[in-house]
This record gives structure tokens, sequence and C-alpha cells, in this order.
């Protein structure tokens, strides 16, 4: 186990460079799966749910390398094999592998997927899409089996727009018989990332990153090759931070388009952004107004942002209300951030933060992994020494995070605890 230590209030000046998506990455290696050939991913982020999903790759045969932020991935040896819930429980992506051994291979079994207890996040809208494209679905002590004759093209419209199951249903019918036409679908970035990995191995699919997507079930796919986009998470997060302590502290490697949502509530709070193509220089601001924040589908407010925008909030003056519409569990931060002095009542998915509040340094929990990096905002500000345990969720979605906070002047240390 491991812990960060953080002495606060440091003012940030420099430079931080965004690494690749999590939310991309984590279905772009299991969707590799589909090709015999090779398959290269580039701008890839060394962090554990990487390491996890090359790991299962190679318990299915995959000849995998990683290095200089590249994977190469050789499938000509691999095979069809259960994934069981030492990997599955760890990482909740590693249901993409459920599309795609099931296009591969009509055949697919793996264990209940993991990942960080943010809410129920079931899987339905995946198993039922694939139960209509002709999937039997059986489950037994904890294992899904799904078998299917003829994986063939369907209509299928989803009640809510979820990006794992948008993602999921879209790399299984790359390879299934006729036209899949996905309605509502999720328009997060992440999916029309995939979709380009998949059109590069010669899959046909319009309309990725809009709420309709259309594919066109193929025989055969070559190899692949795609860059990995911009972590808009990390990005927002970082901004965050410059918000707060920055002294022209500027983030590159950035898509301003994917940030839209927070820089217009960080502008609309008071803070100052200097945005350059891919890059945008920030500063703090000591007279930050209240701002209501309603995550949401994109382009609206990232539900992954919610938890460090909400210490944001206790640095706000006035009364700001905080509102979660994905998932249930998000606010099991609270009660950490009012133990280091802020003023919060949270009621079920909403929070009422009052501000603005003095933060005073705490031995805290990161319960997930966005309500780590909640934390770690809390910790940069607070007054004193934060201590953040169970820090491995942070670990799952920030590369080299200690690094690039110490070259821009933070007191930041990971230790074993």
């Amino acid at each position: 186990m491991k812990k960060l230590i953080i002495e606060g209030g440091r003012e940030l000046s420099g430079e931080i460079k965004i690494s690749g998506a999590k939310n991309s990455v984590v279905a772009l290696i299991p969707a590799a799966i589909l090709t015999d050939g090779k398959c290269v991913i580039r701008n890839v982020p060394n962090i554990s749910d990487v390491n996890i999903l090359l790991e299962m790759m190679q318990e299915l045969g995959s000849i995998v390398t990683f290095e200089n932020e590249t994977v190469t991935i050789d499938n000509r040896n691999v095979k069809n094999c259960r994934i069981n819930e030492e990997y599955a429980s760890k990482i909740r992506a590693s249901y993409y592998f459920m599309g795609a051994l099931l296009g591969k291979y009509h055949h697919a079994e793996i264990a209940y997927p993991g990942g960080c207890i943010i809410g129920s996040r079931p899987i339905d809208f995946h198993l039922n899409a694939f139960t209509k494209m002709g999937t039997k679905v059986e489950e037994e002590d904890g294992i899904f089996k799904l078998d299917v004759d003829n994986l063939h093209g369907i209509d299928i419209f989803f009640d809510f727009p979820s990006v794992g199951a948008t993602i999921n249903v879209m790399i299984a019918a790359v390879k299934a018989k006729g036209r899949t036409r996905i309605m509502n679908a999720a328009c997060e970035p992440e999916i029309a990332n995939v979709a380009s990995f998949l059109s590069s191995m010669g899959a046909k699919i319009y309309g990725a990153g809009t709420s309709t997507i259309i594919i066109d079930g193929v025989d055969t796919l070559t190899d692949g090759y795609i860059d990995v986009i911009p972590d808009r998470i990390e990005a927002g997060t970082y901004l965050i931070i410059g918000a707060l302590l920055g002294n022209n502290l500027t983030i590159t490697g950035i898509i301003e388009e994917h940030l839209h949502s927070l820089l217009f509530k960080l502008r609309e709070a008071g803070v100052q952004l200097d945005v350059k193509n891919d890059s945008i220089t920030i500063n703090r601001n000591e007279n930050l107004k209240a701002v209501n924040i309603k995550t949401t589908v994109y382009p609206g407010f990232p539900t992954d942002l919610g938890q460090p925008m909400s210490t944001f909030l206790t640095q706000c003056s006035g009364e700001s209300l905080f509102e979660e519409t994905i998932y249930e569990n998000r606010m099991r931060h609270i009660p950490h951030l009012n133990n280091m002095g802020a003023d919060i009542k949270s009621f079920d998915k909403t929070a009422i933060i009052k501000g603005k509040t003095k933060l005073v340094g705490r031995n805290v929990k990161a319960t997930d992994l966005r309500a780590g990096a909640s934390m770690l905002v809390a910790g940069m500000i607070a007054s004193g020494t934060t201590i953040i345990y169970n820090i491995e969720h942070l670990l799952r979605g920030y590369e080299r995070i200690v690094d690039k906070l110490d070259k821009v002047g933070a007191y930041i240390q990971l230790v074993d605890d």
C-alpha cells in the first residue's frame, strides 16, 4: 500500500504535459484483439489500468511491448480463453473484452468487471445489446458466458447514452453480419478515438462522436494504428489546481474543444485563462465566485471532474450547488473535505458547498479514483501536511503525477505505507 504526502500552499509555475486518455486507451487495448495482425498504439500513459490490460492481452497469447509511450500488440498466437476474476475484478474496462472476443470468436467468458465503487454501473445495456445481436448470455458463479452462432447487426436505442455500452457494442458490431445502428449513443471524444482505431484496421464506422453511430460489419481486419487523444480529465484536474495555485502555470498537449464545459465554469467563477493552440496558461484568483455544477454526458460537465471541482468550490465565495447525475456514490469524498475544514452538506447525489473556507491538512482516504483527485486538490491548497491513503486508486488514472507536480513547484511524495 502507498500513501501520498503533500505540503500544501505551494505556488505552481512551469509546464505540465498531458498524457494519453485513460478512458480511451482502456478500450483501445481490448479492441486490438479483433485482428490477427499487429496493432500499434501511441501516446499511451504508463498507468496501472494499462498494465493490467496488457497482462490480460498476454494471457490471451498476444505478444506485447510497451516502451517510449508506444504499445505494440502482435496477435499471431492469440487464443480465446476465460478471463478470470484475478484480472477482471481489478478494472471496470475489462468488459470491453466481451465485445472483442464475441466479435472475433463468437464466444467469451469473463468474470464480473471490477473497478472503483462509485455506483452500481450495471452492464445490462451491454448484455441486452449482445442478446439482440443473437448472443446467448449466461452467468454462473460470477462468470459471464456469451455464445453466438450468427452475430448479426441490429438497431438499438440506449435509454441512457452509456459510454461503455456504446464502445462495447461498436467493437462487437465491427465483425457482425450486416448493419448495426446505435441510437442515443454516447458522444464522448474517446468513442471517436476508438472508432478511428477500428477504422484503421478496415472497420466501416460512421458517425462516431454523434448520437447515431452506424457500423457495417466486415469479415476481416488488418493491422491497426492510432494515437491516443489527450486525457481531458487529467488536463481538467491540473487546470483546477492551477486556478487555485498557479502563477503562469501552463497545461500543454490538450484539445480545447474537449474541455469547453470546464473552461466555461472556471471563467464563470472568475478564473483568467490564456488559451493558445494546444496549451492553456492559468493563474490563481483569490476572489473566486460561487458557481453551480451539474455533471452530465458529453458535451456537458464530465462526471469524472465533478469531485475535484467540488474541492475548487470550497474556495469560491458564496454558496455553490454540486449535483451528480451519473453515479450514485460520487459523494464519499465529502466527509474527508469537511474534516479538512470545508462546509459541505450532501444529500444523496447533491451537495451544497459554502465558501470560502480555509482547508487544513489532515489524514484522508482516496475512496475511488476521482475522489483521490479531489483529495489531491484539497491537499495542494490546504495549510500544513495532508496524507492521502489508498492512493492506488489515484495512480490508476494519472501518469507520473508526483513527477509532474514536483517539477512545477509542489511538495509531494509517494511513499510505501
